[in-house]
């Protein structure tokens, strides 16, 4: 009988695609000015979705101008109606979370049930910095009985934020929340790989704010130059790569302004002689986001294993990884999803080549699955290289691919400067019993964000961001909120004139 699914799927996706592929900026759609489009694919199946607007610097000026307006009108804004607001957006991921991650899916690749959870987060940070906007809060400063001194915090103005493949939902909804809170307006770049879902967005969200608070403009390389070298935005933010922040610190660095940086990531797993085998092994590979194709700037793509445990670990890996089996990511039992594109696939597959060459142990995977079915997708089975050196490039650089590294290691001291000799600095993940080790590894590690016994997982609250080149500033915490506004001091004489 023939299988009837990848018709429903199909009929799924062409349901939840965006009506409208322009861009969306003073609360309406408008063309680009030269009528700039590019196609979006499903990489799942490798088939296109359509054609997508891209903005171009005169789309950008005309999109900052009204974003402009509209942060005139939502400063004054009282904070407990802009948190309102934000609810309200929240409200309407939860209701429409299905078609999101169907939407999601479709084009960036990842598991359609995972996605889910996507839109889930993004509606949670929506809430969490609605609570906080009454916590924006100046101080005051004894100056004697003739004068008040104190200060109080304002929003910035516009602010752009460049989000990444990913999670392009998530990102687009999550991370316009911070600095709506804090009552600037807000335009978002979504990836050019996957800009349906922020389409999406928009769409749901028109009508909820005052026009030209909330502006999204899909484009490429031009765009993101543009909004960060704008003399008329006051903050950049970038999700992506090393090397587009650099680009984007560069552009940024003509009008002096902020930016927010989370980039990549060569973050390390380390386990201890007297940590549990099973438990690390289940730890390496939910720490690689196999789901996802271990596209994660946070994964731990580096595992530094002590020899008492290195063989039993990599044996409990191979049992761990069979879970995770490549399919169709719009299919609600696909447990591991696409590469974003053709691209970024074959990159992919020349890390996996190179480490072969370069003489490193490939214990599983290595190959692109021989399913008939994923024939026209961007896939790769998990793959795990063993007795890997610190010369070779899965060592080196970040993969951002469903690839890892394993590390045996004896001595301690030999092992943190392998850790730390990295431009990256993320994240790290740490195994062992004893607290002592523990806290003494957190400590001496060079990254901003450390589990002990844990992986992976994010807490709202706490401070998410890199060291070194992997990033500049906070984000999922007060801190974020903080970083979108100015801190401006206000001197009262009472001594009379």
């Amino acid at each position: 009988m023939e299988d009837s699914r990848p018709n429903a799927m199909r009929e799924a996706v062409e349901d939840v695609l965006p009506k409208q592929r322009s861009l969306y900026y003073g609360g309406s759609w408008h063309a680009p000015l030269d009528g700039s489009s590019a196609e979006t694919f499903d990489p799942g199946r490798g088939v296109v979705l359509g054609r997508v607007a891209e903005a171009k610097k005169l789309d950008v000026d005309r999109a900052v101008a009204a974003a402009r307006v509209g942060f005139l009108v939502w400063r004054d804004v009282v904070p407990l109606e802009r948190a309102r607001i934000l609810k309200e957006v929240a409200k309407l991921l939860r209701t429409n979370a299905r078609d999101l991650a169907m939407l999601d899916a479709a084009n960036c690749g990842n598991p359609v049930t995972e996605m889910i959870g996507d839109a889930n987060v993004a509606a949670a940070q929506l809430e969490f910095f609605a609570g906080l906007v009454t916590e924006m809060k100046g101080a005051s400063i004894p100056m004697g009985p003739d004068a008040v001194n104190f200060s109080v915090r304002q929003p910035l103005g516009v602010v752009a934020r460049i989000v990444a493949f990913n999670h392009p939902f998530m990102f687009c909804a999550g991370k316009m929340a911070a600095p709506l809170a804090a009552g600037n307006s807000v335009i978002m770049k979504p990836p050019a790989q996957a800009p349906l879902s922020s389409l999406r967005l928009a769409e749901l969200v028109d009508g909820l704010f005052p026009d030209g608070v909330f502006n999204i403009l899909p484009g490429g390389v031009e765009a993101g130059a543009a909004l960060a070298s704008h003399d008329g935005v006051a903050k950049v933010t970038l999700i992506g790569s090393v090397a587009a922040g650099r680009a984007v610190m560069r552009a940024a660095s003509d009008t002096i302004k902020p930016v927010l940086l989370e980039l990549g990531g060569k973050n390390a797993l380390i386990a201890f002689g007297d940590s549990d085998p099973a438990a690390v092994a289940r730890a390496i590979v939910g720490g690689m986001n196999f789901t996802w194709c271990g596209q994660s700037c946070g994964s731990t793509s580096r595992a530094f294993l002590h020899a008492d445990i290195h063989d039993e670990v990599i044996e409990h890996v191979r049992a761990a990884v069979a879970k995770f089996k490549p399919g169709i990511p719009t299919d609600p039992a696909t447990t591991m999803g696409a590469l974003v594109s053709k691209a970024h696939h074959q990159r992919v597959l020349g890390f996996i080549r190179s480490a072969v060459e370069e003489g490193a142990r490939l214990v599983i995977g290595g190959k692109v699955p021989d399913d008939a079915a994923l024939a026209g997708g961007y896939f790769i089975e998990p793959t795990i290289f063993a007795d890997v050196t610190p010369s070779m490039r899965i060592a080196r650089e970040e993969v951002f691919g469903p690839v890892l590294a394993v590390r045996r290691w004896d001595d301690e001291r030999a092992m943190i400067e392998e850790v730390n000799c990295l431009e990256y600095g993320l994240t790290c993940s740490i195994w062992t019993r004893d607290i002592g080790k523990a806290h003494r590894t957190a400590m001496r590690v060079e990254a901003g964000f450390v589990w002990i016994n844990e992986v992976a997982r994010h807490f709202l609250g706490a401070p998410f961001g890199g060291v070194k080149q992997s990033g500049i500033g906070r984000e999922e915490c007060l801190d974020e909120l903080i970083a979108f506004t100015l801190e401006k001091n206000i001197h009262i004489g009472l001594g009379g004139q």
